[in-house]
Order: structure tokens, then C-alpha cells, then sequence
């Protein structure tokens, strides 16, 4: 137990960090609209876990005075300590995300930021988000893929997001960057070296066949890129739109899906989220039971919220080109020490999916 200003704050485990101290979290709920004439005068922590690049606390609140409709626990998610400095850019960029895009989202469709913060000096972040714990869940236990049913859910809310930063007018201004023909070139560069060294290391576990299709493809890149520097047709992409990144709402909840985890994202041509969700998590039976329907659904649901001018056709070609630009995904993922577990499957789904789809079609 330790006393700051004179309030109480219980606490299990290890110290918890300045900012889920009471006076912050009181004036941050403040700035937030979330707390009025009340004040944070407990904090407890109610289970804390790290993922590959943060950490995550839910912390329980209690308050003193008047607090209705003031939430009783918040997700406090700070960077990992063995991945603060080398992989800063995802903190940076998802506080950037809270602080600048999560405001202007319709509400519903991510969890509420409440505060956050990228200190640039120190390379340390944090968020106070929206704790859905009681009222949702992920999916499905990984890798298992989702049911139709809730496929259908998250597709649905994919499409809301993309619609509702659909070719956006801040774009590269206040919202996001553009890569240059100049940037694009050199992060293929940078791809091609990581290739190299990913093909030596796989030796005769990486076909010839595949060879010639990632050669093609490196060699045909600046053609295939053209697609996102028409700066047409373009959204947010969350970039790491796998179905466990998506919480649904519990049995009984009446509540609305919402996506999480924006480490990753950027402006983008929107089917690289559909084509990392299923052509490279799900195995064919699975993907080719569900592809064409959800793609679908998913133009539909565009139509419905103000997308105009994107055939479905347009759709179809979008969704392909981004298939095959998929098997870039293993090798990133390879090269910052990702696991075989994830990257070797990734490899053989995506392939799999290239041939279903004729991708090579497009080199």
C-alpha cells in the first residue's frame, strides 16, 4: 500500500507507472469527459499480461464523489520492456492512432482512448483505453479460424471502419503519410535483402517454383505499386487485420464488434486487411468456403456507407493483387524474429491461396 497526495492506492505485484496513479487518471478521465466533479481513489490491478510488444494492465477504479457513468476499470497498455527500444515505432504509432484518428472514428467501432502519450526523449508510451472485458471477447482460440457467424460479424465491422475513412481529404496531411515512388523503391530494396537471406536459410525447403515467383515479383514491384500511388480508392488499413484482433460482444450483449491493435496502420488500398485476414491466417478449405461471400458482404456493406465508385469487379482485382502481395508477409515477419510457428504457416496459406487465385497472373 503507498499514499500519494494523501489518497490511498492499493496495489498488487509490482509498482504501477505515474500515469495510472489517481491524480493522473482523475484528470486524464477529465480531459476525456468521462469524470466530472469526482476523483480516482483507488487503483487496483486486476490481471496484467505482455504481448509481443506491450504491456497490458486492467486496472479496477474506485471513486470519491460524484462519478456516474465513470468507468470502473480501464486497459493501461505500455511498451515491453525487452522490445521498448527496438520495436518503438509500433507505440509510437498506435498512440498516434488513439490521439489523432480515434477521436474522429464513429463511435463503436474501436475501443475509447482516454489518454496517451509517446515520450520521444525516453522511447516509452502509454494508453488508457476502454475496457471491454466484461461485455466482449476475441473469437476464437488461436488459430482457430472464426464461425461464419462471426466472421460475417467482423467482416462487417472491417468494412465500417474502411468506409468511414474512405479516401479521406486529410490524408497525408494531418492524417497519416504517403510513401513516395522514391520510399516504396527502397523499402522493396530492403525487402529484397531480407529475401535473400530467407531463401538461403530455407535452402531446399523453399521450391524452385516459389523462387521464381518471389524473384518475379521483386522484379515486378514498381508496376504493382502503382495501384496505391493513384492515391485512389484508398482507406485506413489496420494492418494487422488477423480475426483475433477483433472483440466481439459476449452471448447476450447487445453491443457492436470492435477492432483493436493499431500498431500497424496506415494508408492503404483497403483488401490487404482482407487478404492478410484470410487468404493468409485461413487454411483453403476454410478460406474457400468463405472468401466470395464475405467479399460480398464486405462491397455491400462499403454501398451502404457512402462508398462510391468501387465496383465490385475493382474489388476482386484489389483483393487478388493484395493476395500476392501477401507472401511478402512471412519475410518481414522472419526477419524481426517472429516465430516459425507463425511465418512457416503464413507462407504455405498464402501460397496456397496464390494458386487458387491465378495471382501470378498479375506479375
Amino acid at each position: 500500500m503507498a499514499r500519494h497526495r494523501g489518497i490511498v492506492v492499493f496495489m498488487t505485484n509490482a509498482q504501477l507507472p505515474a500515469v495510472a496513479e489517481p491524480g493522473h487518471l482523475t484528470a486524464a478521465l477529465r480531459r476525456a469527459g468521462a469524470l466530472d466533479a469526482g476523483a480516482v481513489r483507488e487503483v487496483k490491478v486486476l490481471h496484467q499480461r505482455d504481448t509481443i510488444v506491450s504491456h497490458i494492465v486492467r486496472l479496477g477504479l474506485r471513486y470519491v464523489g460524484e462519478s456516474a457513468g465513470a468507468p470502473q476499470s480501464l486497459i493501461l497498455k505500455t511498451a515491453h520492456a525487452g522490445f521498448a527500444k527496438s520495436l518503438a515505432n509500433s507505440g509510437r504509432n498506435e498512440v498516434a492512432f488513439y490521439t489523432q484518428l480515434e477521436p474522429e472514428t464513429p463511435r463503436g467501432l474501436v475501443p475509447r482512448c482516454f489518454d496517451g502519450h509517446f515520450d520521444e526523449d525516453g522511447l516509452t508510451w502509454h494508453l488508457l483505453l476502454e475496457d471491454l472485458t466484461d461485455s466482449h471477447e476475441i473469437a476464437t482460440q488461436w488459430p482457430l479460424p472464426p464461425s461464419r457467424e462471426q466472421a460475417t460479424a467482423i467482416v462487417t465491422t472491417l468494412a465500417r471502419w474502411h468506409a468511414a475513412w474512405w479516401d479521406h481529404d486529410s490524408f497525408g496531411d494531418t492524417i497519416g503519410t504517403w510513401m513516395s515512388t522514391d520510399d516504396s523503391a527502397k523499402l522493396m530494396a530492403t525487402f529484397a535483402g531480407h529475401y535473400d537471406r530467407f531463401a538461403d536459410l530455407l535452402g531446399d525447403r523453399l521450391s524452385e517454383e516459389r523462387r521464381i515467383l518471389f524473384r518475379r515479383f521483386i522484379e515486378q514491384s514498381e508496376r504493382l505499386l502503382e495501384r496505391y500511388h493513384s492515391r485512389r480508392h484508398v482507406t485506413i488499413a489496420h494492418g494487422d487485420a488477423h480475426t483475433w484482433n477483433f472483440l466481439l460482444p459476449r452471448t447476450g450483449v447487445a453491443n457492436t464488434v470492435r477492432i483493436f491493435d493499431f500498431d500497424q496502420w496506415r494508408i492503404n488500398v483497403p483488401t490487404g486487411d482482407l487478404a492478410y485476414m484470410m487468404a493468409t491466417q485461413w487454411y483453403p478449405d476454410r478460406r474457400q468456403a468463405l472468401e466470395r461471400p464475405l467479399l460480398n458482404l464486405y462491397h455491400e456493406t462499403l454501398i451502404q456507407h457512402g462508398v462510391t465508385g468501387y465496383t465490385r469487379g475493382a474489388l476482386d482485382q484489389d483483393y487478388r493483387r493484395s493476395v500476392l502481395w501477401q507472401i511478402t508477409k512471412p519475410v518481414w515477419q522472419w526477419s524481426i524474429n517472429i516465430p516459425p510457428l507463425i511465418w512457416w504457416n503464413n507462407l504455405e496459406r498464402v501460397m496456397m491461396a496464390v494458386e487458387d487465385l491465378g495471382c501470378e497472373e498479375l506479375l
